[in-house]
């Protein structure tokens, strides 16, 4: 055991000189500092609250199992575990809570260092009363980045008057199979998307002075059949060119500063216990210098679920030296188990130094060194407010530009609500709007008369807002487990000159709903009796507007063909019934595209859009894996139309290329369009993907307007992994397609790479520049 310097006069103390580098700090601390409080810094703690509530989730109670705060206090604590989160407290209650835990931590400790205070923060702040935005792929279907970024900021800004530290977001897996209940978590399942849209996400995190943490490395996403926590089947190729890719441009390009690890195995290695992957890949190759968090109790699933460790310290001690340097959400195995196993001399205690270093030097950029605040001494701070307006209007605006139009045979918009009949489960439901990472679906469902904290339209009050004249005859069970509610809506239909039908998932956690983390789904059949309901309603012949508010993507086998529009939401958050209600009413323009493709059928596995050429449609098999509508898609109020393409002709294989095309709206209102740029290899050393997604510009255009978007393509663009499994761009053919999606490319053209093939290291290009210049 390292024994204690004794302490000398806290003015000379190196470690407490602001003015030194926090390197040279952190090093003095932890020269002064015993094995115990080394450890001590790598120790999370959930402070579970008594009280009526059902547990948040299934291993919640594994948290009693460990020691109580006062226990272990003296060691100080790494991290505090949801304070806001896990009950619900008005905010000036939570903020007093977490003010006393930290205040018994910095006591608890002889050298006064406070925890570092995490919360999720997905779909916002989660905690009672915060903004609710939209879900993760309802991000994706804006294809703005930087109205995610400005998303993120919020939510930061809000955690860190509350004295919050480390946000749990964002989720950067790419989506391999909906099937899967946290693809509501998701951006979709583009990797250059995912990349852009949650780099910008951890910008403005990171700007507002909260630590980002990237989820889940790596491979949660690809599991197999869709199953939450089950073993990821994947090649290197697969795992390098799709699965990290995300990470790569988070990290380098979004400063992130903390990630945390996936559940699964890849090839029979947990994540937990990959040295390869979480100091080989994540560390030395790309660059992470912050610190790597557990997924709660996933150090001690090395024991209980993967049986590669047979007691608390062998999973402790394989974990640490992986390089896991704190233990969510509970100390267990970092605790007694890991102290022991330095001791007797069976860890060596440079690991444990390695992460203590790691976890004092966050601390250091935190401020958390120096202590806590006077609180005397500092001004008082006003109430806090979690939904500002200013909150609220932003939320509404990242709504209702996800909102997608997927089909429409003029029915929309609606032209007043007389005739119009609004029927559906999902109809006057507001945890329709919330996804399972939302304080309403995540926690207040288990206290069933807790108010939602915050206004939630439901569709239906939205809609008579917009249309006043509109009917009424929804439903509540999200199952349609009654035959009643199949009658009720088919007489309301009707009787109606336009139904709209509002369908679609109910989030909660393991089991507790439709959609989310432990919902996952053998086939993308809508939840319960809701397709057979769609069907009733079509059968009479009334036009029928389908409303999709969804956390993932469903197969409308049979319902889309018959409908006279099609409406895709995907979990729009406390605006998103305004938003919803707004394009159906034709006030807001749908300007949303796709993130993941919809499936043809429910039937068989998925086939994502990033699929090989052998993967699609052949003669050798009656499959067709082609999507109902495909990755990118969604219509406007509006046309447009695309000419004017210029390719450069050739560049090195360490060169660039200008791709540039004119769209035109050629309608009589005015719209978005998202111009994509896709990329693909006719011939290359090993199988590429069919295309891959290469840019994209949002372009808003009136009536008769044009707009040239010119693309800067660098070579690095082209790369992937290859037969000796190191990054390269290879000389050729590269054909490049302009157009609304990645089913509808209508200008098509080639430029040639020419040159040796090149190795790429860390400092290749991951991003195309984008120009709009309005003609």
């Amino acid at each position: 055991m390292t024994e204690a310097v004794p302490a000398a006069s806290t003015t000379r103390e190196p470690w407490r000189d602001r003015e030194l580098p926090v390197a040279e700090r952190v090093a003095d601390l932890l020269s002064r500092m015993t094995t115990e409080e080394k450890a001590g810094q790598l120790a999370g703690y959930w402070a579970m609250p008594s009280g009526p509530g059902a547990p948040v989730a299934p291993m919640e109670e594994d948290s009693h199992e460990g020691p109580a705060l006062d226990e272990i206090l003296d060691r100080g604590l790494g991290q505090l575990t949801r304070v806001y989160g896990t009950a619900p407290v008005p905010a000036a209650e939570g903020a007093a809570r977490l003010r006393e835990l930290q205040r018994r931590v910095a006591s608890g400790n002889r050298f006064g260092i406070p925890a570092i205070a995490h919360e999720e923060c997905l779909n916002g702040f989660m905690t009672w009363g915060a903004t609710v935005f939209p879900s993760p792929p309802a991000w994706g279907a804006t294809f703005n980045a930087e109205l995610v970024g400005e998303m993120a900021a919020a939510i930061g800004a809000t955690m860190r008057a509350a004295g919050v530290h480390q946000g749990l977001a964002p989720v950067l897996d790419v989506v391999r199979d909906p099937r899967w209940g946290r693809t509501e978590e998701c951006i979709g399942e583009d990797p250059y998307l995912v990349a852009v849209l949650g780099t910008a996400y951890v910008q403005g995190l990171e700007r507002s002075g909260i630590v980002s943490t990237l989820k889940h490395f790596a491979g949660y996403s690809a599991s197999r059949a869709g199953r939450n926590m089950a073993p990821t089947p994947v090649g290197p190729r697969e795992f390098a060119d799709v699965i990290v890719e995300p990470f790569v441009m988070a990290l380098r390009d979004g400063g992130a500063r903390s990630v945390m690890h996936s559940y699964t195995d890849v090839d029979g290695m947990p994540a937990a216990a990959d040295e390869r992957l979480l100091t080989g890949l994540l560390r030395e190759e790309l660059g992470l210098s912050g610190i790597v968090v557990a997924d709660y109790f996933g150090i001690g699933f090395l024991q209980t679920r993967h049986h590669v460790a047979a007691t608390r310290g062998e999973a402790a001690a394989l974990a640490l030296r992986a390089g896991i340097d704190v233990e969510l959400p509970t100390v267990r195995c970092y605790g007694t188990p890991l102290i022991e196993l330095v001791r007797r001399g069976e860890v060596p205690e440079e690991l444990l130094d390695r992460a203590a270093a790691r976890v004092l030097t966050l601390k250091a950029e935190l401020g958390l060194l120096d202590g806590l605040p006077d609180e005397d001494a500092e001004p008082q701070a006003p109430e806090l407010d979690f939904d500002p307006p200013e909150h609220r209007a932003l939320a509404r605006r990242l709504a209702e530009e996800s909102v997608v139009l997927l089909a429409n045979d003029g029915a929309l918009p609606l032209r007043s609500g007389d005739g119009v009949v609004l029927a559906g489960p999902l109809a006057e439901d507001p945890f329709a709007m919330m996804g399972c990472y939302t304080f309403p679906s995540h926690v207040g469902r288990q206290h069933p008369d807790l108010p939602l904290g915050v206004e939630i339209p439901t569709l239906a009050e939205a809609l008579r807002d917009e249309l006043p004249g509109v009917r009424v005859a929804g439903s509540r069970d999200v199952y349609v487990a009654d035959d009643a509610d199949i009658e009720a809506a088919v007489a309301a239909a009707r009787d109606a000159e336009l139904c709209v039908l509002a369908l679609g998932d109910r989030a909660g956690l393991f089991g507790r709903g439709t959609s989310g983390e432990g919902c996952d789904i053998e086939t993308l059949t809508l939840p319960g009796r809701q397709a057979e309901l769609a069907a009733a309603v079509l059968d009479t012949g009334t036009p029928t507007v389908l409303v999709l508010l969804t956390g993932r993507p469903y197969a409308l086998e049979g319902l889309a063909d018959r409908a006279a529009a099609v409406l895709q939401a995907f979990l729009p958050g406390e605006e998103g019934g305004r938003a919803v209600a707004g394009v159906l009413a034709g006030r807001v323009e749908p300007s949303g595209r796709m993130p993941i493709s919809v499936p043809r059928s429910a039937s068989g596995p998925p086939v994502p859009y990033l699929h090989s050429k052998m993967d699609g449609p052949h003669d050798w098999s009656e499959v067709d894996p082609a999507p109902l509508y495909p990755f990118g898609h969604g219509l406007t109020w509006t046309r447009f139309e695309y000419g004017g393409l210029r390719v450069g002709e050739s560049a090195a294989t360490d060169g660039s290329v200008k791709v540039s095309a004119v769209v035109r709206n050629t309608g009589d209102r005015a719209g978005t369009e998202v111009v994509q740029l896709y990329l693909s290899d006719p011939v290359a050393s090993v199988v590429r993907p069919v295309r891959w997604l290469a840019g994209w510009a949002r372009v808003r255009l009136e009536p008769g307007d044009a707009a040239r978007v010119e693309f800067d393509v660098h070579a690095d663009r082209t790369s992937f992994t290859g037969p000796d499994l190191r990054r390269i761009v290879e000389p050729g053919e590269i054909r490049v397609a302009v157009g609304p999606s990645s089913g509808d490319l209508p200008l098509q053209g080639s430029f040639t790479l020419e040159g040796p093939v090149r190795v790429l290291g860390p400092d290749r290009v991951l991003s195309v520049p984008v120009e709009v210049t309005l003609l």
